[in-house]
């Protein structure tokens, strides 16, 4: 979770999914029940702060040494939907995707071997008890992977701030579960006549598999969460990535090659452009 992010900077955004109450077994029910008619809940910060804090002492705490009973909390058509942080799992993830992204001298200096043997450790004898556990949250920083745009329409797209005279500035999507699996089906069947096997495709059919873990009636969320502190407001306003991923699967669907490798174009040199200022001073 957090731990990919945290280590780098908080610059990430995210792929949520809420499923409504009666997905989830008892006594966790009961709880999220309980949870969400708090008056207060956490936000995204305080997820991310709590996350930074871990990394603090000396040390490190990699992975939470106990899991978190906090989550996101929408309501959809009047039913309470749900979203557990789980960042205890999040933070095994991320350790797994550190390992693989950094050489170990780097890896090494920011989480010394003993810390994530340990981590690892409690990762194995954790997944014999829970075999089946996936997240309900997926991170990436400073960039929004292109194939998560596939899930979604422009007409989805949220862009301002959170609430009614607030400060934080919000841009996200949000659509029913069905039309993810839906859209995700047939963009796959698109790119598959279109193109040959490749990190798209498969990074589409790791996301839709994913998204199959949950229940039909979920909400699913595309946040830009802390990448909207990063880019200028107007690069924010002007940013229409759901709508050229559209336009260009429609144009390969129609034998369009040009007007599909222009809308491709524009997607990865939008992106290109926010990746690199992970490099600037």
């Amino acid at each position: 979770m957090g731990l990919a992010s945290s280590v780098t900077v908080p610059y990430a955004a995210y792929l949520r999914v809420y499923e409504p109450l009666g997905a989830f077994p008892e006594p966790e029910r009961t709880h999220w029940a309980r949870y969400a008619r708090r008056g207060t809940l956490p936000g995204v910060q305080d997820e991310l702060r709590r996350s930074l804090a871990d990394l603090l002492p000396t040390p490190p705490v990699p992975v939470p040494v106990h899991e978190s009973g906090d989550a996101f909390v929408a309501v959809v058509d009047g039913v309470v939907c749900i979203c557990p942080w789980r960042t205890r799992l999040r933070g095994w993830l991320a350790l797994e995707e550190l390992a693989r992204r950094f050489p170990a001298p780097v890896l090494d200096a920011v989480l010394p071997p003993v810390v994530r043997r340990q981590a690892e450790a409690d990762y194995e004898r954790w997944l014999e008890r829970n075999p089946d556990a996936r997240p309900w949250i997926k991170t990436h920083t400073w960039q929004v992977p292109l194939r998560w745009f596939v899930l979604f329409s422009d007409e989805e797209r949220e862009y301002g701030k959170s609430e009614p005279g607030g400060e934080e500035l919000v841009l996200r999507y949000r659509t029913p579960m069905v039309q993810a699996r839906r859209r995700v089906a047939r963009g796959l069947r698109t790119l598959r006549d279109a193109i040959e096997e490749g990190p798209l495709i498969d990074g589409l059919v790791e996301v839709g598999r994913w998204l199959e873990e949950f229940h039909p009636r979920s909400l699913v969320e595309l946040d830009y969460g802390g990448l909207v502190h990063m880019v200028p407001e107007a690069w924010l306003a002007e940013d229409h990535s759901a709508a050229d991923t559209a336009e260009g699967l429609a144009a390969l669907r129609a034998g369009d090659g040009v007007r599909a490798g222009e809308a491709y174009e524009r997607l990865t040199e939008r992106w290109r452009a926010v990746r690199d200022r992970q490099f600037a001073n």
